[in-house]
């Protein structure tokens, strides 16, 4: 065990550290995070048009729908709004993330982003109409504002910030007097560099279009987009990027934080797919999206510890630890996973090593082949994080009962994985700390 704890200290610890420090991954992160108001908005609306469709089928209450329509209708309102428009929030969170971390100026960073991306899209459009495909020019699909364009806001936001924060920092700008108000000022101070940002890269996107005849995004879309999504739904990509986010936990490193660029750029495209077919009355194409792994194995935050508090209570005779259960339960239950990982603590401590890494694997290796079996609905809606379980999966799932089935299977999964070795860690107290006639330890 301290030889895998030394190794991992020595191989693992420091690129989790560089990649922390990586101000471009934490902009991309930030950004992620940002547009959770959108997510949620948008997937409340999903679940609203589902509750109310699933009222008329499954139970007959045609005049419940009937009167319903107008929420219905503003549910796919405020859908249009939010998640069909994502890409093009997400470019505007991208660039002001940035300038916040590179200390420019982040409304202007904001627009070179948003503009950068638009330029990079196809402007046509293809609608059917008579049973014929028409192409519609000097139109924008709204298919490529989703998250269809994810990958060209990410590229074409960062590359448009990076040339306008490389001009802004040479000082290459028109310099007026400063008698001028500060919005004047910041706003001819970002004229070059913004021009000189936005005309490189619709130079970059014509150029392309000459040697390829195709769109840089169209482009994107079809040989990194896709295909990284698709390698997303692979069994042994799902559990590597949960192993990798135990690993950094165990060693205090905000696992999730570390590898959200990863997981929001490939998951939570596939989620947001899913949630797109889910308005739109299609099947969901992916089996396992961005929230799957919060409602199937980090329950209780990252390692599943709800099962370790609840381990504790259950088998556990010490009053130390008894003690911190009960204080972190209420957070446990709300996936506030922080307390009890410091506070126990798990962070560093090779006897809940294995658990720790060995209870997410086991829940998502469960998880996901049920999914694939199609004994559960895939997560269709965005839930928050701090959703409990068995009813956040009950609601990611779109209404699905076996996803409360699924969910207690892996919560009782987990708790069998942790109590050996909450046992344990009392028999190892003992003997570390043995009893003798004049003191106690606990």
């Amino acid at each position: 065990m301290s030889r895998l704890v030394k190794w991992l200290e020595d191989y693992v610890l420091p690129v989790a550290n560089r990649l922390g420090q990586v101000r471009w991954l934490v902009a991309l992160r930030d950004a992620f995070i940002s547009l959770m108001p959108i997510t949620i908005a948008g997937s409340l609306a999903v679940l609203i048009k589902s509750l109310i469709t699933a009222a008329k089928v499954h139970l007959g209450w045609n005049t419940f729908a009937f009167a319903m329509q107008p929420l219905v209708s503003i549910s796919d309102l405020v859908w249009r709004g939010t998640f069909s428009l994502y890409a093009c929030f997400f470019a505007l969170a991208l660039g002001y993330q940035l300038a916040k971390n590179f200390e420019g100026n982040r409304l202007a960073a904001a627009i070179v982003s948003l503009s950068s991306f638009s330029l990079s899209i196809a402007n046509y459009a293809k609608v059917r109409f008579h049973g014929e495909s028409v192409v519609i020019k000097s139109a924008f699909d709204i298919s490529q504002f989703s998250t269809t364009g994810l990958f060209t806001a990410i590229l074409f936001g960062s590359l448009g910030f990076a040339i306008y924060y490389a001009c802004y920092k040479a000082r290459f700008m028109l310099h007026l007097s400063t008698n001028l108000p500060h919005a004047e000022q910041a706003a001819f101070d970002s004229l070059i560099p913004a021009m000189v940002s936005i005309f490189s890269i619709g130079g970059i996107n014509y150029l392309f279009q000459v040697a390829t005849g195709n769109y840089f995004g169209d482009w994107l879309l079809t040989t990194i987009q896709i295909p990284l999504v698709k390698w997303g739904q692979g069994f042994g990509t799902v559990l590597l990027v949960t192993l990798m986010v135990q690993v950094f936990w165990f060693f205090g490193i905000n696992g999730l934080g570390v590898l959200s660029p990863i997981l929001d750029s490939i998951w939570l495209t596939a989620q947001n797919g899913n949630i797109t077919a889910a308005t739109s009355g299609k099947v969901p194409p992916y089996v396992w999206v961005r929230g799957s792994f919060d409602v199937f194995a980090w329950f209780g935050g990252a390692g599943g510890t709800l099962m370790l508090i609840v381990a504790i209570l259950v088998f556990s005779k010490r009053s130390d630890y008894r003690t911190i259960a009960k204080i972190t339960l209420a957070p446990g239950i709300f996936n506030i996973g922080e307390p009890i990982l410091l506070g126990l603590p798990v962070v560093l401590n090779p006897v809940y090593l294995i658990p720790f890494l060995l209870t997410p694997v086991v829940n998502v290796a469960f998880s996901y082949w049920v999914s694939v079996m199609g004994l559960v609905n895939p997560v269709q809606v965005a839930v928050p994080s701090i959703m409990p379980p068995i009813i956040g999966p009950f609601l990611a799932c779109n209404y699905d009962w076996r996803a409360i089935v699924l969910s207690i299977i892996d919560m009782l999964i987990a708790f069998a994985i942790w109590s050996p070795f909450v046992i344990a860690a009392d028999k190892i107290a003992d003997t570390n700390n043995p009893k003798t006639f004049f003191t106690t330890q606990f």
